[in-house]
């Protein structure tokens, strides 16, 4: 597999097994085939696993702890994640530090390689778009950001608990400033798909332009994980899930729909729709890897072949980009 330039890491491998399949987010999967997923990803030159403890209640992290316990740790990079949400400055610390032990323990580790902000970061004034209700819990203002958050990954760094952070989500104007601040995040996860979506994480702003978050990485040089290629599952050849009760998935289902003149052309160019999405990201510039959401090995599989296909030729590129011109 491809080893790509990271500057956290020194170099990744251009796909990163993410825990949202392994942890059931993406549909039912067993354990047993969750860890043979995980084995297989090791197997097949996959270095980077990012898990959270959102994703299924700790499940994927149980499973990272179990499927890597006996292999070496320096050739594997470990991400995870805190849920902040917006606590008194004085609380940041403890929230991040009690989250990041429990996950160290969870997947017996003394360390994580990268360690992510997993809230909406946002300008202090602002209102979600939508479950404004949430705000408290999913949300982080700037002012919390620049003046506790940033202190506390960074005494987490010299405790030896972490040796990088990150951001990803939040209301696009949040990013840009955070991307500008005096001290930048280490890395950031960035949505990269042809639909320039972000469907259902996308409920802070009325309107998301993930690709102004991507190329304000790109002319800033912030180390760049890619997220959503498939956009949920929208950009494969059918959905294989049921939307979620809630409502909460609605826009995954509504980009779906969307996305036929997508499946129409991987036709076209005989290739699978999942594939053609994930090589559309790996083709991106500065993008040094494409975490997966996939569930089991099957799935890996039909991933590792997409990347072992190669980055897209610029015809092909400038066809899809065309897709949905009037779009973006």
């Amino acid at each position: 597999m491809e080893q790509r330039n990271f500057k956290p890491f020194g170099s990744i491998s251009s796909l990163t097994l993410g825990g949202g399949g392994i942890g059931n987010v993406w549909g039912e999967t067993s354990r047993k085939e969750a860890i043979e997923t995980v084995n297989l990803a090791y197997e097949s030159g996959i270095n980077h696993f990012d898990v959270a403890p959102m994703y299924g209640r700790g499940e994927a992290e149980k499973v990272i702890g179990m499927a890597l316990k006996n292999k070496p740790s320096e050739e594997i990079n470990i991400t995870t994640k805190c849920r902040l949400g917006n606590p008194k400055d004085s609380k940041v610390y403890d929230v991040l530090n009690d989250s990041l032990c429990r996950s160290l323990e969870t997947m017996e580790l003394e360390k994580v390689n990268l360690f992510l902000l997993h809230s909406q970061l946002i300008e202090d004034d602002f209102r979600f778009f939508k479950f404004d209700e949430t705000r408290e819990k999913s949300g982080t203002t700037l002012s919390c950001y620049f003046n506790a958050v940033i202190p506390a990954f960074e005494r987490l760094k010299q405790e030896g608990k972490i040796d990088h952070w990150g951001i990803g989500l939040g209301q696009g104007k949040a990013l840009i400033k955070a991307i500008n601040y005096s001290k930048p995040p280490d890395a950031m996860q960035c949505a990269v798909n042809i639909l320039n979506s972000i469907g259902a994480i996308g409920y802070v702003n009325k309107k998301n332009d993930p690709n102004k978050i991507l190329n304000e990485c790109q002319n800033k040089n912030i180390p760049i994980l890619a997220i959503r290629a498939v956009q949920a599952g929208a950009l494969t050849s059918s959905m294989d899930r049921k939307p979620h009760e809630s409502g909460f998935d609605v826009e995954d289902f509504k980009d779906f729909e969307k996305a036929l003149p997508f499946r129409e052309y991987a036709k076209k160019v005989n290739e699978n729709p999942a594939s053609l999405a994930h090589r559309y990201a790996l083709s991106q510039e500065k993008v040094s890897s494409v975490i997966l959401g996939v569930k089991n090995r099957k799935e890996l599989l039909e991933c590792i072949k997409a990347e072992s296909a190669g980055k897209l030729d610029k015809e092909i590129l400038a066809n899809l980009n065309n897709l949905f011109k009037n779009m973006k």
